[in-house]
């Protein structure tokens, strides 16, 4: 059984499937890191008139996706740096409202704007309602060298460590004062950037993981 995280595995699949666990394949979703990189942000701060600073929260703007959890964290942290929002969704208007001047809803880009908004972030912030599986937009900040701050629990876990991000307890006050801490501390923010970048690299490229799900497949891995 392919899964994409320990979380999946242990919490959602064995207390239904009791099986072994060497029945089980941990393997995450994979993403280009080519794309997600640092360097790729050509012409995206005059596109957005992007500020030097930025928060950056992709999905959904759904309640499941947390967006007004991260409006209201954006409170601790307004004065340091600009929040901008991409996706679209049945919240929009009432968290424009909400958000006011602490930031920005962009609504759906395309894939190669959504990357280098990403790769041209300070830091990126979710906030889901819902124990996420998985989190590729986790995985997509590491690689692009940009910080996470997130809510703990599911499988954020798997992907950002302490030495990439901070989870933080699932409440927006403590999420908005960890964001503040990081806004302010630009070594750390450097320290980790270079090191999600090394694990995006090592962990979640679609090359790798190709080859390690091809290895599986014909038993050359268990």
């Amino acid at each position: 059984i392919i899964v994409t995280t320990e979380y999946v595995r242990d919490e959602l699949v064995l207390p239904v499937i009791p099986l072994s666990l060497e029945r089980f394949l941990i393997l995450p979703c994979g993403i280009d890191t080519q794309e997600f990189e640092k360097s790729n942000i050509e012409g995206i701060f005059a596109k957005y008139d992007l500020p030097e600073t930025y928060v950056i929260c992709p999905g959904a703007l759904t309640l499941a996706k947390g967006p007004q959890n991260v409006v209201e964290a954006s409170k601790e942290y307004a004065d340091l740096a600009e929040t901008i929002f991409i996706g679209g969704g049945d919240l929009q208007e009432e968290l424009t409202q909400k958000l006011g001047s602490r930031g920005r809803f962009l609504g759906f880009v395309s894939s190669e704007d959504k990357a280098k908004l990403i790769n041209a972030a300070t830091l990126l912030i979710a906030a889901p309602e819902k124990l996420e599986h998985f989190g590729i937009i986790y995985v997509e900040a590491l690689a692009g060298g940009t910080p996470v701050v997130a809510y703990e629990g599911g499988g954020v876990g798997s992907i950002v460590n302490p030495e990439t991000g901070l989870l933080t307890s699932r409440d927006a006050q403590t999420l908005g004062q960890s964001t503040r801490a990081l806004l302010e501390n630009p070594p750390q923010r450097a320290a980790m950037a270079e090191e999600g970048r090394k694990r995006a690299v090592a962990l979640f490229s679609q090359e790798m993981l190709g080859e390690v799900l091809e290895k599986w497949l014909l038993g050359k891995i268990t």
